[in-house]
């Protein structure tokens, strides 16, 4: 099976989100030499490197695809227009794992979505309206063409089902690791 996965949140070091992102990453790399994975990264002025990813890229099983795209562009491709989908990018994924900013339509990959919080509904003045605009946009294409959603909390979980109304059997709770 192809996994593609966005790693485009790994740029914000040391962020809740990132750290996430990079033991989940980690973890299913290193633990599983069937599947193939195609990392998807795209910054205009940032990159990602193989040290940032503790497990190496150059395992055959793993590939690293970088776009110089500004996350202002992808917001407007993907969530607003939804337009270019990820396999343009990335070539055939059986499934691809979107991460926190952007939801990619996609032509036959199954799609799963990472639910960190939903403070954009819960709390949107603590946020700002850019940030709370650009996410209701990925999630509510995510609720419509998404099979999966992982979240991080049952707290997660429970606002998933109760603010978003995605179906119980949709949402699975993958706790945050401890370093």
């Amino acid at each position: 099976m192809k996994i593609g996965i966005d790693i485009s949140q790994l740029v914000y070091k040391n962020t809740g989100v990132a750290n996430y992102l990079l033991e989940l990453v980690n973890h299913l790399i290193d633990e599983d030499n069937n599947n193939e994975y195609i990392l998807f990264f795209s910054n205009l002025r940032n990159t990602v490197h193989s040290a940032n990813l503790k497990v190496s890229i150059s395992k055959s099983n793993v590939l690293l695809k970088q776009f110089k795209i500004p996350p202002g562009m992808l917001d407007l491709l993907w969530n607003r227009l939804h337009i270019m989908p990820v396999e343009w990018f990335i070539g055939n994924v059986d499934v691809f794992i979107t991460s926190d900013w952007t939801e990619p339509p996609s032509l036959k990959a199954k799609k799963i979505s990472i639910l960190y919080d939903l403070v954009v509904y819960t709390n949107p003045d603590e946020t700002d309206d850019k940030i709370v605009q650009t996410q209701k946009r990925k999630l509510s294409w995510a609720i419509k063409e998404d099979s999966k959603f992982i979240c991080i909390s049952e707290s997660t979980k429970k606002d998933a089902r109760n603010l978003l109304g995605i179906a119980e059997d949709k949402l699975t709770v993958v706790y945050p690791g401890i370093n």
